[in-house]
């Protein structure tokens, strides 16, 4: 334990593949070091837990969090969750008089319960959560108990290993997810049928579709439409060396998603990557945040339905210029928005804030 520094401990879920966790982790391993010790906390190890202490982060697994709040005397507990009420779990934090208690509110969601008065500040991921949360619950989003922080993204290391003068792969696109029925959406495959006939009457070029995350009825449904040659499932990948590997053998992303996207980080990564991004409007009150990350015909194409969407793959396809100026344009935004330190940084400046406020340093 340093005591001339201000100890922070991030709580997360699990330390597995999905989204909640890798930004935790970045959190942990950019905040400024000579300002803030932090550590880790989860019930349960996974692969993260491994990377995280290669980066020099120290790490707490198990099920008892009183006894290292007691142990660790974290000046800052900063929850990863997706914000609705979770009956039990903030009170180890109140019965350890932890002094400030963070919340990234991963999905937007309100916490009516007493104990969500613990949290000092509500952080959102998108701007798209904070005002449909303010829509939904007639509760204002804003300072001193809520605010806006994007989901960071290693930018800097995309940009190294995604450089813009790389030579693209010709008719080559693909999509990232987790194995994860919940991150599909039909559109994701619909529109292969129709670019199959266009190649079969020579109006478009043979192409591959690398997927990471299918599910089996992704697999069935390629089978079912004889479009084997077409479309590649690939194993999942962690680091960010390997998202890079894999954004570096494709053109663009298409990206499809039923239930939206709270932020979008697949999405910002391939911004980041240097790589337009094709993605679609959710429903009613779904997450919708994708459309705050991609700008139509900027820095990516919007489809609403396969017709869309299968016109956005040909004209990605057949205009690869036009496809890396979209593609510049997402990483400078990227960049801007998104990059991982600076992101950091304002994390930290939270932290300190809120210190002050309460009169703890």
């Amino acid at each position: 334990m340093d005591n001339n520094r201000i100890r922070v401990l991030q709580v997360s879920p699990s330390l597995g593949l999905g989204g909640t966790e890798k930004v935790m982790q970045s959190f942990a391993v950019n905040l400024d070091r000579q300002k803030f010790d932090t550590a880790v906390f989860s019930t349960s190890e996974g692969p993260r837990g491994k990377l995280l202490r290669m980066q020099g982060v120290n790490t707490f697994i198990g099920p008892d969090i009183f006894s290292v709040l007691t142990k660790f005397q974290p000046h800052v507990v900063h929850i990863h969750r997706a914000g609705w009420a979770d009956p039990g779990a903030l009170r180890p934090f109140k019965l350890a008089r932890t002094p400030v208690l963070v919340e990234t509110n991963v999905f937007g969601h309100h916490d009516p319960s007493p104990e969500a008065a613990l949290i000092d500040r509500h952080l959102f991921v998108s701007h798209f959560c904070a005002e449909r949360f303010t829509k939904i619950n007639s509760i204002p989003a804003e300072k001193p108990k809520y605010s806006v922080l994007y989901n960071p993204v290693d930018t800097d290391f995309f940009l190294a290993h995604c450089p813009a003068d790389r030579k693209f792969p010709k008719n080559c696109f693909g999509r990232i997810s987790r194995a994860d029925k919940g991150k599909w959406s039909n559109l994701a495959l619909d529109f292969l049928p129709a670019l199959k006939k266009q190649v079969e009457k020579k109006e478009l070029p043979p192409f591959s579709y690398n997927i990471i995350g299918g599910i089996p009825e992704a697999e069935d449904f390629v089978v079912q439409n004889k479009l084997e040659k077409f479309v590649n499932f690939l194993p999942p990948i962690l680091t960010d060396a390997e998202i890079a590997c894999f954004l570096n053998s494709i053109s663009f992303l298409a990206h499809a998603n039923d239930t939206g996207e709270s932020f979008g980080l697949v999405i910002a990564e391939a911004m980041a990557a240097g790589l337009p991004v094709i993605t679609h409007p959710s429903r009613g009150l779904r997450d919708n945040a994708q459309m705050e990350l991609v700008d139509h015909g900027k820095t990516g194409i919007v489809a609403a339905n396969a017709d869309e969407y299968a016109q956005a793959v040909n004209f990605l396809l057949t205009n690869p210029q036009e496809a890396r100026k979209m593609g510049e344009k997402g990483r400078a935004k990227a960049a801007k928005l998104f990059r991982a330190q600076d992101i950091a940084a304002k994390l930290g400046e939270i932290y300190l804030e809120l210190l002050k406020t309460k009169n703890i340093i």
